[in-house]
C-alpha cells in the first residue's frame, strides 16, 4: 500500500494563480483519497490530474482561497445523478453556521430555485476526528484571526497538515509523530494569521523543522530563500511519500 501526499496548490491567496491555491490530496496507490481544501484554481487541477471530480473533501477554513472552487463543485455535482448528495465534505462543526452564511444562503443556490446547497454534497460535521475510509484522521484547532476559525488535520503516523496557522509548537511537539510529515504555512515574513521562517526557527525544535514541508508562500523567489536556508519547500504537483498510517481499523 503506497501512500503519498501530493500538493495541487503552494501558494497565498495572492501567488494563488501562478502556484494555485493552497491544498493537497492524500493519496493512496497514486488515487485520490483526501482532498484538503478547494479554493478557486484547485478544482480545475484536480480534474486535470485525476479525470475526475473529488469523492471527499476536508476544509481547514472559509478564507476564499480555500473554499471558492465548491460552487462550481456544487454546480457539477448537483446535475450529476450519480454524485449528487454523495459527495463527502467533512467540516469542522464550529465552520458549519460560517460556511452556511458564506455559500448556502447567497443568493440561492439556483436562479430557478429547487434546490438547497447541501443537496449536492453529504455533510459530515467534524469536531475532533472523523473516519474516513477506514482510517481515523484528527482535527485540531491553528491559530488563524479569531478562535476556532481554522483547523488543521493529522493522519496519525502518516501526515500533518496546518492549514494556515501562526506557529503551534505546542500541538506539534505533543502530537505529531518522528515519522510524520509536517506540511506548514509558511512565508518569507509573517503576520498575525500566517507563519514567517524567522517563526519556524525560532519556535520550532531541530526535530520538528526536519520534518517540515513549507507552503503557502508568495513567489518561487521566496521559496528558494527558504530552501537556501535548508528546508523543504513544496512544489506545485510534488508528490511527497508518506508512511503507512497508524489509525487504520486493519494494519
Amino acid at each position: 500500500m503506497n501512500w503519498t501526499l501530493r500538493f495541487l496548490g503552494v501558494g497565498n491567496s495572492q501567488a494563488a494563480p501562478v502556484l494555485g491555491s493552497a491544498s493537497a490530496v492524500i493519496e493512496r496507490n497514486q488515487q485520490p483519497w483526501l482532498l484538503i481544501d478547494c479554493g478557486q484554481e484547485t478544482l480545475t487541477t484536480f480534474e486535470a490530474e485525476y479525470q475526475q471530480l473529488p469523492e471527499a473533501i476536508f476544509i481547514t477554513h472559509l478564507h476564499m482561497d480555500h473554499i471558492g472552487g465548491l460552487e462550481r463543485l456544487f454546480i457539477k455535482a448537483y446535475f450529476d445523478a450519480a454524485l449528487r448528495g454523495k459527495l463527502k465534505l467533512y467540516v469542522p462543526a464550529a465552520l458549519v453556521p460560517a460556511m452556511q452564511t458564506r455559500l448556502a444562503d447567497y443568493p440561492g443556490v439556483l436562479a430557478e430555485g429547487g434546490a438547497n446547497w447541501w443537496d449536492a454534497f453529504q455533510l459530515i460535521p467534524v469536531s475532533n476526528g472523523f473516519w474516513h475510509a477506514g482510517f481515523h484522521l484528527e482535527v485540531f484547532p491553528v491559530r488563524h484571526h479569531l478562535a476556532n476559525s481554522a483547523f488543521g488535520l493529522r493522519l496519525p503516523g502518516s501526515m500533518l497538515w496546518t492549514g494556515d496557522t501562526r506557529p503551534i509548537p505546542e500541538y506539534l511537539e505533543q502530537y505529531a509523530g518522528n515519522a510524520e510529515l509536517i506540511a506548514h504555512d509558511c512565508a518569507l515574513q509573517g503576520n498575525p494569521s500566517h507563519t514567517g521562517l524567522g517563526d519556524i526557527q525560532r519556535e520550532y525544535s531541530v526535530q520538528l523543522q526536519k520534518q517540515l514541508c513549507l507552503y503557502h508562500y508568495a513567489s518561487n523567489a521566496d521559496a528558494e530563500v527558504m530552501r537556501a536556508e535548508g528546508f523543504v519547500v513544496a512544489k506545485q504537483l510534488q508528490r511527497f511519500e508518506l508512511a503507512i498510517p497508524s489509525s487504520g481499523l486493519m494494519q
